[in-house]
């Protein structure tokens, strides 16, 4: 049994710390460690304190969690730095939004072709990506023998930038590869005996391998769109709640039968503007909801979010047991076991962003890629010469690895050309004035001074 310390900066986002909290008390090889919980709001700190220890209470477990809004705090010394924090939060970018609507950009600048994702800042996330760099500086200085794991977005980003320009031990990770499941589930299989393989970037990977006891199972699949996909779409289009409810949409039918491979998870919510010109488009693609990244959809999820902090403090509050609201095992998410893995030297397969460094051919080694890889106590050992389809590479990969080159340029460098070259190739710029005015604006939002500045 390890006592480590664990860094967690951002660690307000409580729905999510609520997750790694809870899986945390489910492995007890951790057990004695110390959690630092890190955030600039003291309330939420107050609430997952709350929380922790009352949830540590019911379940068992032993660790010691400690609130904090110093971030150097968490990060000295820690074996484990965990970078989950949003600068700004969403009511920053959602002004970012609303101006460049106004300017004839629905759904924002950031969004691109393969990146439509709501959260996924780039272009525009110029302190996202400053708070960032700041921690991995900080990890590297205080923290050198610690991992950094990044799962605040853009982690395709991120975690590029990160390796590249620090020595810290960086690991992206994200659960988007998890659409898998829902494929099974979906086509009626156990999920639970599926061998899949699912490569490419973060939130652009496509289904490299489905077996099942052993036998391809994508003619499964194919046989599923060919007898059953109106019907499941006749009745979804009726019943769809969840904007998320997507991994089997048409749009993700279409995506197969272009591009040759199935899409997972968030692949699915990108795609080129055929699927996201306006709010119509995107119901006919994604359902009525217009899929998560719609302004219906992503409003609905903000407001869950609300929703669901508030049944947690009424929980805490009125003293009721915290342990339904969460399942009786792990999660599913790999983060703390991946943890467990570095930290004892017990080898697991995990889906991981990292350096490609010939993990996937025809991609440059110094972009990260998204792949399933072994992690033990010496870090990750990237299988090598996996491949993906031409069509895939050159219509899908190559050009959204281009737009993160051009918006890591943008930060690296500055200057406001690379802004405005940003929009000269979106489809929904007219003209160069119309690209200017638009980062102008945005620009000149209050508590942008030092990115205008940046960008002049």
């Amino acid at each position: 049994m390890a006592r480590i310390k664990i860094g967690v900066i951002g660690a307000g986002s409580v729905a999510w710390s609520s997750k790694l909290i809870h899986d945390l008390l489910h492995m007890p090889t951790l057990y004695g460690s110390k959690v630092y919980l890190m955030d600039i709001n003291e309330e939420r700190l107050r609430l997952l304190k709350g929380f922790a220890e009352r949830y540590m209470s019911e379940i068992g477990g032993n660790y010691e969690f400690i609130t904090t809004t110093d971030r150097l705090e968490a990060i000295r010394d820690a074996d484990i730095v965990i970078n989950t924090a949003m600068y700004g939060g969403h009511q920053y970018y959602e002004e970012m939004r609303r101006i460049s609507e106004k300017h004839g950009y629905y759904r924002g600048v950031n969004s691109t072709e393969w990146n439509m994702v709501s959260d996924y800042h780039t272009i525009w996330g110029y302190y996202q990506w400053k708070l960032a760099m700041d921690i991995a500086g900080e990890t590297e200085e205080y923290a050198p023998n610690a991992w950094l794991i990044q799962l605040a977005n853009p982690v395709f980003e991120l975690t590029t930038l990160i390796a590249r320009e620090t020595k810290a031990r960086v690991i992206g990770l994200c659960h988007g590869h998890m659409g898998y499941r829902e494929i099974a589930h979906t086509i009626g299989l156990d999920p639970d005996k599926v061998d899949f393989e699912a490569i490419g970037f973060n939130h652009v990977i496509w289904l490299t391998r489905f077996r099942y006891n052993g036998e391809d199972a994508y003619p499964l699949i194919d046989k599923w769109i060919e007898e059953k996909a109106e019907e499941y779409w006749q009745e979804w289009r009726k019943t769809q709640v969840n904007p998320f409810d997507i991994q089997m949409s048409p749009a993700a039918v279409d995506m197969y039968r272009r591009y040759g491979l199935f899409p997972v998870g968030d692949t699915v919510r990108g795609g080129t503007w055929m699927y996201h010109w306006n709010l119509e488009t995107k119901k006919q693609w994604f359902g009525p909801t217009g899929g998560p990244d719609s302004e219906i959809g992503w409003e609905i999820y903000l407001t869950h979010g609300e929703a669901w902090l508030e049944e947690l403090e009424e929980a805490l509050k009125n003293n009721s047991p915290l342990a339904p609201m969460f399942p009786k095992g792990l999660t599913g998410e790999t983060i703390v076991p991946l943890i467990n893995s570095l930290i004892h030297d017990e080898p697991g397969t995990y889906q991981v962003n990292v350096l490609n460094m010939g993990a996937i051919e025809g991609l440059p080694d110094n972009i990260a890629v998204e792949i399933p890889a072994t992690v033990d106590g010496k870090g990750v050992k990237r299988p090598q010469g996996l491949r993906l389809p031409g069509r895939i590479m050159k219509l899908v990969l190559w050009p959204r690895m281009l737009r993160a080159e051009m918006a890591i340029e943008g930060f690296l460098e500055g200057g406001f050309q690379v802004l405005v070259d940003w929009l000269m190739l979106d489809p929904r710029t007219k003209s160069e004035k119309q690209a200017e005015q638009a980062w102008q604006e945005i620009l000149s939002i209050p508590g942008n001074e030092e990115m205008k500045k940046h960008y002049r």
